[in-house]
């Protein structure tokens, strides 16, 4: 079962993608997640996750997900290569998010209430 729940803060604000072909659309985005543990120095630790959207998904998020904000999301994880323009095979590991909920946001102006 490939199956990722993960819960973190947008490093930036989604990056939009349309692939006209076919006009689909695909939002990507880092997510700053905290391990639950602290290094030797006692400072927590965060992975920097790549998280991919499409369809209808992607058009929420690019909408309304902004940088600092802090989401819940399910998803899978996707991994692929491909050869770079020197020929060197790069490797990418990144979450196809299926389903997302906004917790907060960091900025106090998008705030509501």
């Amino acid at each position: 079962m490939n199956r990722i729940f993960l819960v973190g803060r947008l490093t930036k604000d989604p990056e939009k993608k349309v692939f006209e072909e076919n006009d689909k659309v695909m939002a990507r985005f880092i997510m700053a997640v905290d391990k639950e543990y602290k290094n030797s120095n006692g400072e927590k630790q965060t992975d920097f996750i790549p998280v991919v959207l499409w369809g209808k998904r992607a058009e929420v998020a690019l909408e309304y997900l902004k940088k600092g904000d802090m989401i819940s999301l399910c998803g899978k994880l996707n991994c692929r290569s491909y050869d770079d323009d020197q020929g060197v095979r790069r490797y990418i590991s990144e979450v196809i998010a299926e389903s997302f909920q906004f917790i907060e946001s960091k900025n106090k102006e998008n705030q509501v209430g």
